[in-house]
């Protein structure tokens, strides 16, 4: 049986990006209430603007906007790697499990990473 991609939801990173947005909610509601509008607000941002990226990289006509949605959920991406390691040395951070949002991550961006490789443009 062929594997057709027909839409954004069929390629296996936009997938795991979409567990990787479950996995950071479900982190930052350990978080303490006064950082809803701090960390909390950006890590759910970064980790959204990751499958949003590619399903909008996905719809894109051209191979150029393709690459440059998927550039953008990767800076997303190194964002939220930033701002994981931010809560791991914060206080309320310290004692939290990264392992699940980890993997996840460094799944994702290797994905986005080898999806961006070979459309590199043709000089």
């Amino acid at each position: 049986m062929e594997n057709k991609i027909y839409s954004h939801k069929d390629l296996i990173v936009w997938q795991k990006a979409m567990e990787l947005v479950v996995a950071v909610y479900g982190l930052t509601n350990k978080f303490p209430r006064e950082e809803i509008y701090g960390l909390t607000s950006q890590m759910r941002r970064s980790a959204i603007s990751i499958p949003s990226n590619i399903a909008e990289g996905k719809r894109r006509g051209t191979r150029r906007d393709y690459r440059q949605f998927f550039i953008v959920a990767y800076g997303s991406g190194a964002e939220l790697e930033t701002q994981i390691e931010i809560a791991k040395i914060l206080p309320f951070g310290k004692n939290l499990n990264y392992d699940t949002i980890g993997k996840l991550i460094e799944e994702v961006m290797k994905m986005l990473n080898k999806l961006i490789s070979p459309l590199q443009p043709t000089t």
